[in-house]
């Protein structure tokens, strides 16, 4: 800047001090140069249209997401994790989907609040989405959760509109097909398990058959109740039918106990009865075969044999007598007798 000669500085770009807005003359003001103020103009918007060019032909993918590539709004191609360069201006177009991570849908509940204790609410369109009808015609509220990933990005974006809620009604419709073919007592007992492995099967099938693109993991029935109305009712039931079992283990039990003891038992009076048979039988053996050998030593000489088994016979027999006396007659006609044993 420079001062004329009243003191007032002077625009450098108009050295005249002519005013290019009209006013001529030396009476002061700031003057601009239109030619100047248009290049500035022009760079800074250049600049800055390359800016915004680089800034829209760069884009991240994260480690759990992939990329897919829309060009002119068509489908182009999916890019993996990492930097990547795109046609900007709304040429390409970039869908991150998350592949890698697990997702989760609620039914009959919904988390309110993740914590150490986690708190669940239930709203309308949960109880709408978990009661449904067994197959005895009862009522019964049933919350599960379904778990899935995604590992076809351009068939999850493009092969369904709406698709958490395509997912949703699916899991839904199963869900009450195979409810509709057991009845509220397998539901309430031992049943989940095998209802949720079905449930689970057919989800899989459908999601399939449609090509959403994702894979079911597991599928979990968090848990089956009767509706409020009836709780008590069903309470009492279920008390009731826990009594019954719990005499019926208590008769098992004392059944299991006390038959094989009887058994035992048992087998064991039809061995001695057998040993003691067999021990008559053999014995009887024994004594025919003794006599008859007896019979055959008296036919060869019958005076010794018949010495000899009075001999034996006393030998068995005096030794249980309390009281012996030899008496004789032989001699002088006295009596004599001789008592042994003192």
């Amino acid at each position: 800047m420079t001062q004329d000669d009243g003191g007032f500085p002077r625009n450098i770009l108009n050295p005249q001090g002519n005013n290019p807005f009209g006013g001529g003359g030396d009476g002061g003001g700031v003057e601009i140069d239109p030619e100047a103020v248009g290049r500035t103009v022009l760079t800074v918007f250049v600049l800055v249209l390359i800016a915004a060019i680089a800034w829209s032909s760069y884009y991240q993918i994260a480690p759990d997401e992939e990329g897919v590539v829309l060009r002119f709004g068509r489908y182009h191609k999916t890019t993996q994790p990492g930097p990547h360069f795109k046609i900007p201006l709304g040429v390409d177009q970039v869908l991150k989907v998350p592949t890698q991570r697990q997702m989760k849908m609620e039914f009959g509940f919904r988390t309110d609040k993740v914590a150490q204790r986690t708190s669940y609410r239930r709203g309308k369109e949960a109880l709408a989405e978990s009661e449904m009808l067994t197959g005895d015609l009862n009522v019964a509220d049933v919350e599960w959760v379904v778990q899935y990933h995604i590992h076809d990005p351009q068939a999850y974006l493009f092969r369904a509109r709406e698709i958490d809620e395509v997912i949703q009604d699916l899991s839904e419709a199963v869900m009450r097909q195979a409810v509709g073919d057991v009845s509220v007592n397998d539901l309430l007992t031992g049943g989940r398990e095998a209802l949720a492995a079905n449930v689970k099967s057919a989800l899989a099938e459908a999601t399939a058959h449609y090509d959403l693109g994702i894979t079911v993991d597991q599928l979990i029935i968090q848990d089956v109740n009767p509706p409020e109305a009836v709780k008590p009712s069903f309470n009492e039931v279920n008390q009731a039918q826990q009594e019954k079992e719990r005499a019926i283990n208590e008769a098992m039990a004392q059944y299991n106990n006390l038959v094989p003891q009887a058994r035992g038992k048992a087998e064991q009076k039809i061995s001695q009865a057998r040993g003691y048979a067999a021990e008559r039988v053999n014995g009887s053996k024994g004594d025919v075969a003794s006599f008859l050998a007896v019979q055959k030593a008296y036919a060869r000489s019958p005076k010794v044999t018949r010495t000899r088994l009075q001999l034996e016979t006393l030998q068995k027999v005096l030794p249980g007598v309390k009281d012996k006396w030899v008496v004789t007659g032989a001699g002088s006609g006295i009596l004599q007798h001789l008592k042994l044993g003192k």
